[in-house]
């Protein structure tokens, strides 16, 4: 009986022992972080992603700017370092609406303030004969299609970018009564237009002026 009890107690220490082997090595693998199949993708984008991050560090090419131009921008932030392309394309864009806009009204003085002599004289003298001829344009910028910088350069101190627009414009002429003469409200006419912009550089003023406009 002894004999049998030493058999029956070395049989369930031996079982107990790998009982817990088993169970230990499976608490110690539940313990440990499982990925999951969201942890994953995360981890594949991070994995994905990293040569992106790497490749982003340097300034990226500006929207808008082909190679044929690029040396002249790159003389343009050389004299002014304070010169953003992005930021110059953006207030390029908001210029043409303003400019649009204050011929359109006949607004002498927001043309006088953004375009240099020569332009605001050529603006002035169409606005003269719409108001003597007593036509009013009605005109409306549907939207800024595409903008890209045309040119750029560096000519003495005074830099130069010329910038083509592509923009939808619904266009009326009224006449003194209001009468339509000319154009419709419903149907957008795709214009293309090229303006150069210039500053010069060593000027504490920021801002730069339109000083030659040409269809593009």
């Amino acid at each position: 009986m002894i004999y049998e009890i030493v058999i029956l107690a070395m049989i369930a220490a031996f079982l107990g022992m790998r009982l817990y082997s088993v169970l230990g090595r499976r608490a110690e693998h539940e313990e440990e972080p499982i990925p999951t199949r969201f942890d994953k993708g995360k981890q594949d984008a991070e994995t994905a992603t990293a040569p992106m991050r790497r490749q982003a560090m340097p300034v990226p090419r500006a929207a808008g700017v082909v190679p044929a131009v690029e040396r002249g921008v790159q003389e343009i932030a050389a004299a002014d370092r304070t010169f953003d392309l992005i930021s110059f394309l953006e207030g390029a864009k908001g210029a043409y609406a303003m400019v649009l806009e204050a011929f359109w009204n006949g607004d002498r003085d927001t043309l006088k303030e953004l375009c240099d002599d020569d332009v605001y004289a050529g603006f002035d003298a169409a606005i003269t004969a719409r108001e003597e001829a007593g036509e009013t344009l009605d005109n409306r910028l549907i939207r800024i299609e595409d903008t890209t910088v045309h040119s750029a350069d560096v000519e003495g101190r005074r830099a130069r970018i010329a910038v083509r627009f592509v923009a939808d414009i619904a266009a009326v002429t009224r006449d003194s009564d209001g009468n339509v003469v000319a154009g419709s409200l419903d149907d957008a006419i795709e214009s293309r237009d090229v303006w150069t912009f210039s500053r010069n550089v060593d000027s504490p003023d920021p801002n730069w002026v339109l000083d030659e406009t040409d269809e593009g």
